[in-house]
């Protein structure tokens, strides 16, 4: 995989740490994605939801895979995610390491 052609970082929030880490491993068994970061340590988000400013504790998942299976990571997400709305933000990768791109792409395919 050549760098910075097809590596994705997916952001999504998430509730509680036992829901982040569902999700992480979930998707990470089903090869949509190579490696996911729950950051443990809570985030404070503040939104506006409903017409209202909302405060609230979630935690991160730093998810990275490939522009192929974004479609299909996004549905998992959907589909195991308790929010009406999940976060679900995807950021190109413009390079890195070429070893790890090419494990990431690796640890992707069907």
């Amino acid at each position: 995989m050549a760098a910075g052609t097809n590596a994705k970082v997916v952001l999504v929030t998430c509730g509680s740490r036992a829901e982040a880490r569902k999700i992480a491993q979930a998707v990470v068994a089903r090869r949509l994605a190579a490696c996911v970061n729950v950051v443990s340590a809570p985030v404070e988000s503040v939104y506006r939801w409903k017409e209202k400013v909302v405060r609230a504790t979630e935690f991160l998942l730093v998810i990275k895979t490939t522009s192929g299976r974004l479609k299909r990571l996004k549905a998992a997400v959907l589909g195991l995610h308790s929010y009406d709305l999940p976060e679900f933000l995807v950021v190109g990768v413009a390079s890195g390491s070429r070893k790890y791109l090419d494990w990431l792409g690796k640890s992707v395919r069907q």
